[in-house]
């Protein structure tokens, strides 16, 4: 099955929703706007709940990159025995979320801030951007790969290498240049085919290759 976007296990769909708030007032005023008292304001609630749900400032910063990484949805076991037709599709859903997240108002704001940071010595909005963000994303979409193996599906041997193959045949350039104001690609649904279409030729074993031969 599919995670579902944007309903993250370790927040309630209240939590959510202050969380969303809190990543509009930063995109739309910047960390000065990331405040407890505007967030409570933003989000209809008071500022002991958020202190109750998340902590200190840092606490929801990470809260937010954990919600908004939430979003790109990958397989998750439940039993399910992946085919070549499913495990196309569940690598078009990563990759389209991806592209999509990636390009989107929130995640644009986020790493523009966290460069602007990088100078300062132990930017805690870079690492966790990397941890709570970026490593969560790998490390669901490796175990995608990683089950489509067990399933006779893709053949390699290192899962990292793999996986950033995927990545970069996904992202290319393209979040570099979204980064320095480049309008977002119109169609991310081609892009994402385009991507799992490739990395499947590369990686694919014979049965997902002649399935996906057939289908042309």
């Amino acid at each position: 099955m599919l995670s579902e976007a944007g309903q993250s296990s370790e927040f309630s769909p209240r939590q959510n929703a202050v969380l969303e708030q809190a990543l509009r007032l930063l995109v739309d005023g910047g960390e000065k706007a990331l405040t407890t008292s505007g967030v409570a304001r933003a989000a209809n609630c008071s500022k002991e709940s958020l202190y109750k749900w998340f902590g200190d400032r840092d606490g929801l910063l990470s809260a937010m990159i954990t919600y908004q990484a939430s979003k790109v949805r990958t397989f998750e076991r439940n039993g399910e025995r992946l085919n070549a037709a499913s495990l196309h599709d569940h690598l078009v859903v990563f990759a389209r979320d991806l592209l999509e997240v990636l390009a989107g108002d929130v995640s644009l704001a986020l790493n523009r801030l966290a460069i602007g940071q990088s100078n300062r010595d132990g930017s805690k909005l870079g690492k966790l951007l990397l941890e709570r963000g970026r490593r969560q994303i790998d490390r669901r979409a490796i175990g995608l790969i990683d089950a489509g193996k067990r399933a006779g599906l893709l053949r390699f041997t290192d899962a990292d290498e793999a996986y950033h193959t995927l990545y970069g045949l996904i992202v290319s350039d393209l979040h570099v240049r979204m980064l320095l104001g480049e309008p977002g690609l119109k169609d991310t649904s081609r892009q994402a085919e385009k991507a799992v279409s490739a990395f499947l030729k590369l990686y694919g074993t014979e049965k997902v290759l002649a399935e996906a031969a057939a289908t042309v």
